[in-house]
């Protein structure tokens, strides 16, 4: 694809991305998106041939924009701990800068509306989660004795609520405190019983 026709594909998506994060799926239309993006109905169409096409295209391009951010923390000289920890926050402050990011969780929660299985994305995040878990009981960190399957699926249940009632109660102003007082919440039951105590940041 062209780089002119990628720069355009992008704009729709985060349009779309912002219009759906502001209304939901629902209440967006193409008008509306075209509009958002700054593009023709005709650009539009020669990129998606519908709402749910577009809708699915956000979701795949949030899911893309978070999994690039969690390799370079994956990959970093950090403790397992440390990365699982980190890449929360890199989540939390998302949802907070990335229009693409706020739209494609809207999405994800309203995905019955438009007939998308959403699954993938949840469960790439805890598959990640429980290799980082299994790593850091290796490491020491995490007790050895911890279910690391059973505490990644709890982990990201935990995660999403915070950030669900942070949306309802504040527009997540207070997302980042609520991500650290869930780590507060779960470091004592992760470390209780290690071989060492990490010193988490």
């Amino acid at each position: 694809m062209q780089q002119r026709a990628q720069d355009t594909r992008l704009a729709v998506i985060e349009g779309a991305a912002r219009v759906f994060a502001e209304i939901g799926y629902g209440n967006a239309s193409l008008a509306d998106i075209t509009k958002r993006a700054g593009v023709t109905k005709g650009a539009l169409y020669f990129h998606f041939t519908s709402k749910r096409e577009l809708a699915l295209a956000v979701i795949d391009e949030q899911h893309a924009l978070v999994q690039s951010a969690g390799s370079e923390i994956a990959g970093s000289n950090n403790t397992a701990l440390e990365k699982i920890i980190s890449l929360c926050r890199m989540f939390g402050q998302q949802l907070l800068d990335e229009p693409i990011v706020q739209g494609g969780i809207r999405l994800t929660f309203e995905a019955s509306a438009f007939q998308a299985d959403v699954s993938a994305p949840y469960q790439d995040w805890i598959n990640t989660t429980h290799q980082l878990l299994a790593q850091a009981q290796t490491e020491g960190d995490v007790r050895a004795d911890l279910d690391a399957a059973a505490f990644a699926r709890y982990l990201i249940a935990s995660f999403t609520g915070v950030q669900m009632v942070s949306e309802v109660l504040t527009a997540r102003a207070d997302v980042m405190a609520r991500i650290e007082q869930m780590w507060e919440f779960m470091l004592p039951t992760l470390t209780s019983g290690a071989s060492t105590q990490p010193q988490v940041p």
